[in-house]
């Protein structure tokens, strides 16, 4: 339905009016100021409840209390439990036919009780909040792919909590409800479900096969697992940061990538200032690539830099696209006259090397006056719009079995494959995993038959042994029988 200016206008000054009732400090702040700045939100409230403003106005206040007592304003990657982020248990990838973002819920992959239900909650509304900031409030769909799931990846209490985010606090953000290869087994629990629904909701829900997925997914939009022809695997990629001030460099494919610190201090000094695409003074081994390798439980990988003047002492700085990704020690750092260093990069516990190739570096030099040597590092780089900053870019590469000398030659293949290459690999190897799993599950099926038949077959011989064993008593106890004597 449409929804006017005037309704939009109408639904802020009611709601301001109540607001000023019951006093502004009743709802967070970032939410007030995106209901006097946001027509795009009120619209969706007035069209979740269809234009009846008295409706909308009780939705909004429930809505916002929630977030207000829920802190969701706060929710971010620092504050939720981020090893259940990167379990791929649920992310969006990819559009339905509707061009709306797919919310996918690899059911198999919950078990009901081994997380705490409150840390999935949190990790949901992490995800609802970064789609609803990065795709403008647009709708979503929400898939759940439920092949080869059984009882116990069923959580009822989560499905309901999800419910309740989209029935009054998310609202008009539900396109479809996908569910993708339903087992027989859990059909009982989906009419739970579905009474659960207002009856809006029940005629978004769509059940798929993959016979059928392409009806509301496209095949280039459909994972490789469903049938479809996209090879992507799960990794964990952080938000970028609007507030961040980003470096933008170019690269060998003439592509943005915008690399930002691991610390805090200020970017936009970086931002300016003659650059240089080469290192200068600063060397740096291996050049060109980041290599790592397996020390114990960690993946790490060092840099040997070297200033090779022979009289001027200068600064270096290491940034990367992904910082929450990495630990780099030391990340910053003076080097006098022919000094060396070591740095060392460490991949963060709970990331997984699958997505490497994506991840760049950059290690930023400047030459630094005598009087400079004894600065601080973090005022060097506050400003640098006077300098001659010099650049020198790193690749991360996916490693099988590589040497100590980090040489990119010492990589077995890996570093001159491209993304599709390494995507289609992957997604074979994935598929190989899906077909041992179910492999192993119709053996385990076999077994189970195997031991239901011998239990069979010792109780039938047992039976029968006592019918043989009563017919022989009873033709025993005939054969003592006498004739009975003539009258």
């Amino acid at each position: 339905m449409e929804i006017s200016t005037n309704q939009i206008e109408d639904l802020r000054k009611a709601f301001l009016e109540e607001l000023n009732d019951k006093g502004e400090d009743s709802i967070h702040p970032k939410d007030l100021d995106r209901i006097k700045t946001s027509n795009h939100w009120l619209e969706r409230f007035l069209k979740h409840n269809e234009g009846n403003q008295k409706q909308t106005i009780g939705m909004m206040w429930e809505c916002l209390k929630w977030r207000k007592d829920f802190n969701t304003n706060e929710i971010s990657e620092d504050n939720i439990k981020k090893e259940i982020l990167v379990q791929g248990g649920f992310f969006p990838h990819g559009k339905d036919k509707d061009g709306c973002t797919i919310f996918v819920f690899k059911c198999i992959k919950h078990k009901k009780g081994v997380n705490d239900l409150d840390e999935i909650k949190r990790c949901v509304i992490y995800w609802f909040e970064r789609l609803e900031r990065e795709k403008h409030g647009n709708p979503i769909s929400i898939f759940f792919d439920m092949e080869g799931c059984g009882l116990g990846n069923m959580d009822m209490d989560l499905t309901k909590y999800l419910i309740g985010l989209f029935k009054t606090y998310y609202p008009f953000f539900l396109n479809y409800i996908l569910i993708f290869e339903m087992p027989w087994v859990l059909s009982a629990a989906f009419k739970i479900i579905k009474s659960w629904l207002p009856e809006k909701a029940i005629e978004k829900i769509k059940f798929l096969s993959k016979k059928d997925i392409f009806t509301y997914v496209p095949e280039d939009q459909a994972l490789t697992c469903w049938g479809g022809s996209d090879p992507y695997q799960f990794s964990f990629i952080p938000e970028e940061k609007s507030t961040v001030k980003d470096v933008p460099i170019i690269n060998n494919n003439n592509k943005k990538v915008h690399f930002v610190d691991g610390t805090s201090m200020s970017e936009s000094a970086a931002s300016s200032g003659d650059k240089e695409n080469d290192g200068g003074a600063l060397k740096v081994q291996p050049n060109n690539v980041i290599t790592f390798i397996k020390e114990g439980s960690e993946l790490i990988s060092t840099l040997s830099i070297e200033n090779t003047d022979l009289s001027t002492s200068i600064s270096y700085k290491l940034k990367t696209t992904s910082p929450e990704k990495f630990r780099v020690k030391p990340s910053t750092g003076i080097l006098s006259p022919r000094a060396k260093t070591t740095v060392t990069v460490t991949l963060v516990t709970g990331y997984h090397i699958g997505g490497l190739s994506k991840d760049k570096f950059l290690i930023m030099s400047t030459v630094l006056d005598a009087s400079e040597t004894s600065k601080d590092i973090s005022d060097i780089w506050k400003n640098t719009s006077n300098r001659k900053v010099n650049q020198i870019r790193l690749r991360c590469v996916q490693s099988g079995d590589i040497t100590r000398n980090g040489n990119v030659d010492s990589v077995n293949g890996f570093a001159d494959l491209d993304h599709d290459t390494l995507g289609k690999l992957t997604a074979s190897v994935a598929k190989l995993n899906s077909c041992q799993g179910e492999l192993h599950r119709a053996v385990k099926k076999t077994q189970y038959y195997q031991l239901a038949t011998a239990f069979l077959v010792l109780f039938l011989a047992i039976v029968l042994g006592y019918v043989i064993k009563s017919d022989i008593r009873q033709i025993s106890n005939n054969s003592y029988c006498t004739a009975p004597s003539a009258p």
